[in-house]
């Protein structure tokens, strides 16, 4: 008799990934689809990124790299935190990996154990929670709503029984867009330090950020500049990646910042697991960090602000006005209550009537996630406009 597939592997799909193969479905029958699903830019590397995999092609080749990733693209990726953060980082901090991803499970198998605890927001990125319990983990979810603008805190940490392994936090998050305030973050890393609980610092949407205006529209508030949790902390972890703000999602790169305690078990696991990062992919990555690539990519943000604003006005006009505070990252995290408490159906129902792509909250919130969607504004200016043109019919019902 075959053997069935494990238990470790009876976890929660990423839904997300249900819409997008139901929209190239779509697509493919030569039907209008829009996209508001896919948590990705619109947009290519970056020109000197696209240039030197262009030469590494003709003249590299590309055989395995250190597990831990080119030694010139670890002082790369240090040099970029100590400019951007001003924190002391040097390039044996760094741990160059497989995407963010990669650098999630590396360290859920360096630092626990089968049975461990380990804290995170809900709504929250769901492959947290279902890569910690395909690995055995037992996921403590944090209910985070407005009143604490979606983000964790040490009082709801010191609510828990006892203080858990870990505790992730992402700022900017996925899917509300929340930025912690420098004070809020150093908070955590603290009361982490002190209970022996590591801190996950999830900063792969750092540079993605909208200064004032952020919440419902027509709200001016000032939001805080991002900050790293080794700002206050080098026991804790941090997590990068190329994906959002570089623009380089398919190119399967990220990187950690990693306490030395960590770095051999971290560096024996993934010479195992994948033997080094993709080679092609870093040797694109090293031109990512220099002034011409920031500049497109800040160009980028400026567009996904005019996009966050489009679609925040947009939609309150459609009556949707309950929207957790777009910070940072390019989503808009929203309560659709009004019009449905399945936004898994609701969605699939929108793509096959409206054409527009838009993620069920289900994902991010094993709670109260029926009556949720996100919706991303990554895509072009133009795509946003025409997805509020064709959503008008199904957010007026009520």
């Amino acid at each position: 008799m075959a053997r069935a597939a494990s238990h470790r592997s009876d976890i929660e799909m990423f839904h997300v990934m249900d819409v997008l193969a139901a929209a190239a479905a779509r697509r493919e029958q030569g039907l209008e689809v829009v996209s508001l699903a896919a948590g990705q830019p619109s947009t290519p590397a970056p020109a000197p990124v696209l240039a030197a995999v262009r030469a590494a092609l003709d003249a590299d080749p590309l055989g395995y790299t250190e597990s831990l990733g080119t030694s010139a693209l670890r002082e790369a990726i240090a040099g970029h935190h100590r400019r951007l953060h001003g924190i002391d980082v040097s390039a044996s901090d760094v741990v160059v990996t497989t995407g963010s991803s990669g650098a999630f499970t590396l360290i859920f198998l360096a630092a626990f154990d089968i049975g461990d605890q380990v804290a995170m927001a809900r709504p929250g990125y769901p492959a947290y929670r279902n890569t910690l319990a395909a690995l055995g983990c037992e996921v403590i979810e944090l209910d985070c709503g407005p009143a604490t603008r979606y983000a964790p805190t040490p009082a709801m940490l010191d609510a828990l029984d006892s203080p858990p392994a870990g505790l992730i936090v992402a700022s900017p998050a996925n899917p509300t867009g929340t930025v912690l305030a420098p004070d809020e973050l150093a908070a955590l890393a603290r009361w982490c330090d002190a209970h022996g609980t590591l801190l996950i610092s999830d900063e792969i949407y750092h540079g993605i950020e909208y200064g004032i205006e952020y919440g419902s529209a027509g709200d001016d508030s000032p939001i805080p500049a991002t900050s790293s949790a080794w700002s206050t902390s080098r026991e804790s972890v941090v997590v990068g990646s190329v994906s959002k703000y570089f623009s380089m999602t398919g190119w399967r790169l990220g990187w950690m910042l990693v306490p030395a305690r960590y770095r051999r078990a971290v560096e024996r696991l993934t010479a195992n697991m994948t033997i080094c990062p993709p080679a092609i992919a870093q040797a694109g990555a090293l031109a990512a960090f220099g002034p011409e690539s920031i500049a497109e990519c800040n160009s980028h943000v400026r567009r996904y602000a005019t996009n966050r604003r489009l679609l925040l006005d947009g939609l309150a006009g459609l009556g949707v006005t309950d929207i957790a505070p777009p910070d940072g990252a390019f989503y808009l995290y929203a309560d659709i209550a009004h019009l449905t408490d399945d936004s898994l159906t609701w969605c699939r129902d929108v793509l096959a009537e409206t054409g527009v792509a838009v993620t069920p909250g289900v994902d991010f919130d094993s709670v109260a996630g029926g009556h949720t969607v996100r919706m991303s504004f990554a895509g072009s200016t133009a795509e946003v406009d025409r997805a509020l043109d064709l959503l008008q019919p199904v957010l007026r019902r009520s």
